[in-house]
């Protein structure tokens, strides 16, 4: 039977007339009348105590009608009060779920702000016991150059090849720049496009290849040196859409008229384009009016405050339990699994801080910075049923660069939409090897493993959501597959990895 909130139908037309009063509550005065020790039934003393001081005829009239109105009212609650919660009046009108039904809960009827509360502070007690309990048996464990050391200065080429990514995007506009010109032709311009994109991506590579830095200096640059060659492609890419649309309208096609296509290449919306939070080029943005700056120092002191969170769990506790951990493919497989599951709960807080502290506290920092207007960085993944959904939400900039860039493209060109979706993951898992495997000099294909292995997820999961529409059980098998199984596996494999790579490098 399909649960419905419409009263049912009562046929008792006495019932029907006593209720009909209990429609209206009593007001606030009413109430506050109902419970004054001055009040009475029949109001007799009605007006003589708001009319005491009149200066004219007007002002007596009208405080009159004040107080003849006050009387009217009281004696209506006070009726209404006669018929209120008798026992003929029925108690049940509709057919209501309770509070915590599973459908009150995912349909997000009935809110649980009480118990997210809750939840929250029995978190921070738990965790603050054993953040105790940690500190007295193993002490202190975060050492003094934590931040920085002497050897940070062996990371300086890295700082110089990251200052020396600023000449590829100024190579781009240069090209973009005589393109528009029509100084060069569009063969040559493609060409020097995929000159300008590849060497960005190649030259940090070899960078760090060549040189004895530290594994965070070496995701950095790799991290940005993605972000510059995701960036450049849009930038072209769209350049060259926006040549093809412009030469359309020379030759007098008619484009929608919901389309707006400026092609002007400035040396302005390239710079905007570069430092802005987003992967996908335009030649206007949508800006907001003003800077909160009170704001911005707000989310600067959160973000100092995680990044120090992130440290201290990965120094305190990831550190010791994969230092005390083995390979979990050459040992025992009992101890291996007790070592994932002992890694995945404070993988998986630096994870969510990690997540907090780039997409919601960086970006939008940098969003207000620039007055950019769009900041759906992210949407509600939490809440994805399928690995599919989560794809689509937690990294909304690099989703739409997929989509605009990558998925659509394919299409076109006529190519299937699960070979488009299984291009777009292989154009992620690559770029998800070089920022792990290059800065630990390993190519073990672990990071580009477990991308892939989405794949074959993405159809579980849809068919879990398929067969259980009204549950969260493909939520659930992605939490564990993805945070409590896949992350743990791979932080323990890149470090016996790397831990083996060192041993042979100091016996040589």
């Amino acid at each position: 039977m399909a649960i419905s909130d419409e009263p049912q139908p009562v046929r008792n037309s006495s019932i029907l007339n006593q209720t009909s009063v209990l429609r209206r509550r009593p007001s606030a005065t009413s109430v506050n009348g109902l419970f004054d020790s001055s009040a009475t039934v029949d109001g007799e003393s009605s007006g003589e105590e708001l009319v005491k001081d009149s200066s004219s005829d007007e002002s007596v009239s009208g405080d009159q009608n004040i107080a003849a109105n006050t009387e009217q009212n009281r004696v209506n609650d006070i009726s209404t009060i006669k018929f209120a919660y008798r026992p003929s009046v029925p108690a049940h009108r509709r057919i209501k779920e309770s509070p915590l039904s599973s459908d009150n809960i995912f349909r997000q009827l009935q809110s649980h702000a009480g118990l997210f509360n809750l939840c929250i502070v029995v978190l921070v007690a738990v965790n603050s016991r054993l953040i105790i309990e940690n500190l007295m048996k193993y002490g202190w464990l975060i050492k003094t150059g934590f931040w920085f050391s002497s050897k940070s200065l062996r990371d300086w080429p890295l700082f110089m090849c990251c200052l020396s990514l600023a000449i590829f995007p100024l190579a781009a506009f240069v090209v973009e720049k005589l393109a528009q010109q029509k100084r060069i032709s569009e063969p040559i311009v493609v060409l020097l496009h995929i000159i300008i994109t590849t060497t960005a991506i190649l030259y940090p590579i070899f960078v760090i290849l060549r040189s004895d830095s530290a594994f965070v200096s070496g995701v950095t640059l790799m991290l940005l040196a993605c972000i510059v060659w995701l960036k450049l492609v849009s930038y072209a890419h769209t350049n060259y859409d926006l040549r093809a649309l412009t030469n359309s309208i020379e030759k007098g096609e008619v484009l929608p008229n919901n389309m707006d296509y400026p092609y002007d290449v400035s040396f302005k919306s390239m710079t905007y384009f570069m430092v802005a939070p987003t992967l996908c080029y335009q030649p206007r943005y949508p800006r907001t009016p003003f800077i909160r700056k009170g704001w911005v120092f707000r989310q600067l002191v959160k973000l100092i405050i995680f990044t120090g969170v992130m440290g201290f769990i990965i120094e305190q506790y990831i550190n010791p339990i994969v230092q005390n951990s083995q390979h979990p493919f050459k040992g025992d497989l009992l101890y291996a699994i007790e070592r994932v599951l002992k890694l995945s709960v404070p993988n998986l807080y630096v994870w969510l801080c990690m997540f907090y502290c780039f997409f919601h506290l960086w970006l939008n920092i940098l969003a207000e910075l620039l007055r950019f207007g769009d900041r759906e960085f992210y949407k509600d993944w939490w809440n994805a049923r399928t690995v599919e959904e989560y794809w689509r939400m937690w990294n909304m900039p690099v989703h739409k660069w997929m989509i605009r860039h990558l998925y659509f493209p394919c299409l076109r060109s006529g190519i299937p939409k699960g070979a488009a979706v299984l291009i777009a993951f292989l154009v992620s898992a690559l770029f998800h090897e070089l920022c792990i495997a290059v800065p630990c000099h390993i190519f073990k294909l672990w990071a580009f493993s477990g991308i892939m292995f989405q794949v074959p997820l993405v159809l579980i999961t849809n068919y879990l959501q398929n067969k259980f529409s009204n549950l969260m059980v493909g939520n659930m098998f992605f939490w564990f597959t993805f945070c409590i199984l896949g992350q743990p596996m791979c932080v323990l494999l890149y470090y016996h990895d790397l831990m083996n790579r060192e041993n042979k490098l100091d016996q040589s």
